[in-house]
């Protein structure tokens, strides 16, 4: 037995792998240690870690389970790849959490609510029907009647679920949101030098018929004077007149026929609630939603919960003041919770009480504590989601298990990277294996072994590069992450004189508080980059995403600014562009060509070719979504999906088409390029961007699209790719594929964490493309972490000093000198 022991496996062996654009390979990955997966954009690190690694480890696990347990669950299909010996259950935590619904706050998405409601209902205070509060018993948890002991009233106490904003505990009014939608009254009338037949009242031009006009006017509104001229009685009939039915007199204006109806007076208010009301998809919510503002609800006062949920008390306090708490605090008050009940309630308390904080602890240990449980989940930002993920898939204190992390250092301060180390160590300790893919040198520099991808991208990569120990990693000359590991940093963009910064005006902002970020004012100047920095938690988000873009948005539409916005300057702004890593479309039908604009222009030249011209087939027959040449069998698509009933559902190459998306009838249809060389559509959206460059040679329109993607550094993108696929990387970069080469100088662009899943060298490629940007006058703030985006910076704002109530001030703005030597900034000690 001894002997046997002697030989447990110590790595995974993965044998002729082939997921994605992986050659073949053969790599070994240690067991029972922290093994870092490096390598530029599109080399082959997803391919290996998630397609490879994930997809067997947890393949595997399911199938040990029953059929009919596999039937029920979302399993991935078999990877392509001859052998992967002695590999553990896996785990996987994705790079992009998935942003959470209206319902979410960070007390659901942890699960620490579900152990706090529990508290309420079975260890707090209870209200008798006639007000009184009776002390806390057992009865609760026996399902038994309380007596009051003050006016002998019976009553049964609240059980969990009677205490959760989701289900039966939700505030009536606002439904469980916290919020209310009302009609905002300022953009019923935007016009007020139009009469009301000129079509002043936007409702009834756009949710309803215009004979509200004629109804008006039947109840004495003058509807031919400018309508600010209307007297407040007619203005009252307008906005709140009472729904009269009138006899009306209307025309066709199609067929010309007249005749009288009895018609209900809509007033304009009532319009949009009645089209609320009747919204059935996100178009009609389109056309409504404009005039409506979103307020906290009356009610509940933005806490979600009924009045009778509010009502139990523990230790002193009520359900909704526990939950604006920051964690921090709250797990102080949890703590005193046991000693406060009576003898034979104590060991339930303690239990349930235990349950909280070992959620709790971890969250701890990533630096969540300065976040409330009532803070909307959406309002997150990533970094804080990834965290929370990775807490729940830690806590359990497994053993043998593969965790396969996908950027952990996203939203990451290096100040924050400390915390995520810990955590992996934890796992390392309890027995489990690490895998991560990361481009953050701090990040890979914690690990036992590296194995790089590459050397280029798409089909010039796939293969391991170089592997081992960090220290090895450094001085060997085939690894490319190797001098960014000792140490260099990139430096594209020459800094802007401090005296000079803000030559070009500034764009200034006051707030008051929200969240945890105290009131601000601050400027960025125009025409520059500017790096917002700050641990997580700090405010940056807050100030940036949920103050300046929306306040700058509405100050360009004329609308009122955001409650806590208290004044916004930016003399020559007038757009605003939020340029973040959500995926590009919804469906596999958005491809790199269709997003671009390319698509489009090879239609039309295909549809010029003789091939075409003789079938009668004009551009929309190119098109694979609607077209007549489009694989009948796959519908456009590509793949198609097999049902193969209790094991998971295989998605294939369309064996019709090849993933061509088009059908043979295509391959009939030749385009000759400059070099004489005949090519059908199917052949060129099978070509990398920079293949498509040298193919189209003779066709400028399609030649400057390729080469915007080039510069971007995504020339190793095929045109038919599906862009939901795209990494958040790849995604922000495409979306600026339309701005490039355009004057910007009336442009905002806000750029939140854009070095997501880049390369020192891909980063390069990004600060390159911000000075292009500069260089057209656009002017450019970004939310980042990334050392090397921030020493390109010609001014930082830096909030802090911590997260949460100690942070949410801006401890230092300036050059990057400035903030260097400022004591009190955390950035500044890693600059």
């Amino acid at each position: 037995m001894a002997q046997n022991r002697e030989k447990v496996p110590n790595k995974i062996e993965v044998r002729g792998a082939d997921v994605h654009n992986l050659k073949h390979i053969d790599v070994d990955i240690p067991l029972n240690q922290v093994v870092g997966i490096a390598g530029v954009s599109g080399s082959g690190k997803s391919s290996l870690a998630l397609g490879v690694l994930y997809a067997e480890g947890s393949r595997r696990y399911l199938e040990a389970l029953s059929a009919y347990t596999r039937r029920r669950m979302t399993q991935a299909e078999k990877a392509e790849v001859e052998a992967v010996r002695y590999i553990p259950a896996a785990l996987a935590l994705r790079q992009r959490p998935g942003v959470p619904g209206v319902r979410s706050t960070f007390g659901t998405a942890t699960e620490l609510l579900n152990s706090l409601r529990l508290m309420f209902s079975r260890l707090g205070s209870h209200r008798c029907p006639n007000g009184h509060y009776v002390p806390p018993s057992l009865n609760v948890a026996a399902m038994k009647a309380i007596t009051c002991p003050t006016c002998g009233a019976q009553f049964y106490g609240p059980g969990a679920e009677d205490l959760a904003f989701n289900s039966r505990g939700a505030c009536p009014t606002c439904e469980g949101t916290g919020l209310v939608r009302t009609v905002d009254e300022a953009t019923l009338v935007p016009d007020e030098t139009l009469s009301i037949d000129e079509g002043a009242v936007r409702p009834w031009q756009t949710l309803m018929w215009s004979l509200m006009k004629d109804i008006a006017r039947e109840m004495g509104v003058r509807t031919d004077v400018p309508f600010k001229d209307l007297t407040p009685k007619e203005r009252d009939i307008v906005f709140n007149g009472p729904a009269v039915k009138k006899n009306i007199i209307y025309q066709n204006k199609t067929s010309g026929a007249s005749g009288d109806m009895d018609f209900t007076y809509f007033n304009a208010k009532y319009t949009v609630e009645n089209a609320l009301s009747h919204v059935k998809d996100e178009k009609g919510m389109k056309r409504v939603e404009k005039f409506l503002k979103t307020a906290v609800c009356p009610d509940c006062g933005g806490t979600r919960l009924s009045e009778a949920a509010r009502a139990p008390k523990l230790r002193g306090i009520t359900l909704d003041q526990a939950c604006q708490m920051t964690l921090t605090a709250l797990c102080g008050w949890v703590k005193g919770v046991p000693g406060t009940m009576p003898d034979e309630m104590r060991p339930m308390a303690a239990s349930i009480c235990a349950s909280f904080e070992g959620t709790a602890k971890r969250l701890l240990d990533l630096g969540l504590g300065y976040i409330t449980l009532d803070r909307a989940a959406s309002t997150l930002s990533t970094g804080e989601r990834q965290r929370m993920q990775l807490a729940r898939a830690v806590r359990n204190r497994t053993t043998g298990v593969l965790y396969v992390l996908d950027e952990p250092s996203i939203g990451l301060h290096p100040a924050n990277i400390e915390g995520l180390t810990g955590v992996m160590g934890d796992l390392i300790d309890d027995g489990n294996s690490v895998v991560l893919v990361d481009h953050d040198t701090q990040v890979l520099r914690q690990a036992d072994w590296l194995i790089e991808m590459g050397p280029k991208a798409g089909a010039d990569g796939g293969q391991v590069i170089a592997q081992g120990a960090v220290e090895k990693m450094e001085k060997d000359s085939a690894s490319i992450i190797g001098p960014y590991l000792s140490g260099e940093t990139v430096q594209v963009r020459k800094h802007c004189p401090e005296s000079a910064v803000f030559d070009n005006g500034a764009i200034r902002m006051k707030t008051g508080p929200i969240h945890t970020v105290k009131p601000l004012d601050v400027a960025f100047p125009k025409g520059r980059l500017s790096v917002v920095t700050g641990v997580s938690g700090s405010g940056k988000t807050t100030m940036i995403l949920e103050s300046l873009i929306p306040g700058l948005t509405a100050q360009i539409e004329g609308r009122p600014l955001p409650a806590h916005v208290k004044g916004i300057e930016a003399s020559g702004i007038e757009q605003v562009k939020l340029i973040d890593a959500t995926p590009i479309g919804i469906n596999v039908r958005s491809t790199v060509a269709t997003y671009a604009g390319v698509h489009d222009r090879l239609r039309k030249i295909f549809a010029q070719t003789d091939e075409a011209k003789a079938a009668g087939f004009k551009p929309g027959a190119f098109s694979y979504n609607t077209g007549a040449l489009k694989c009948p069998t796959c519908e456009g698509t590509g793949t198609i999906s097999l049902d193969v009933q209790f094991l998971p559902d295989v998605e294939i190459t369309c064996p019709d088409c090849d993933g061509t998306r088009y059908s043979a009838e295509a391959d009939h249809i030749h385009w000759h390029n400059k070099a004489k060389r005949a090519l059908t559509l199917p052949q060129l959206m099978a070509m990398s961007v920079d293949e498509a460059l040298e193919a189209c040679q003779g066709l400028p329109a399609v030649c400057r699209r390729l080469q915007v993607l080039h510069d971007l550094g995504l020339g190793y993108l095929t045109l038919g790719e599906a862009t939901p696929g795209l990494s958040g990387g790849e995604a922000q970069r495409l979306k600026l594929a339309s701005e490039m080469g355009r004057p910007q100088k009336d442009a905002l662009f806000v750029f939140d964490e854009p070095t997501i899943g880049l390369h020192p060298l891909d980063v390069k490629t990004l600060l390159t493309v911000f000075q292009t940007l500069i260089d057209f006058g656009a002017t450019i703030v970004v939310i980042e972490h990334d050392l090397d985006v921030i020493h390109n910076a010609d001014y930082l704002v830096d909030m802090g000093p911590g997260g949460g109530e100690e942070g949410g001030r801006i401890v230092a703005a300036g050059t990057v000198e400035a903030v260097k030597n400022c004591a009190e900034s955390v950035t500044g000690r890693y600059l």
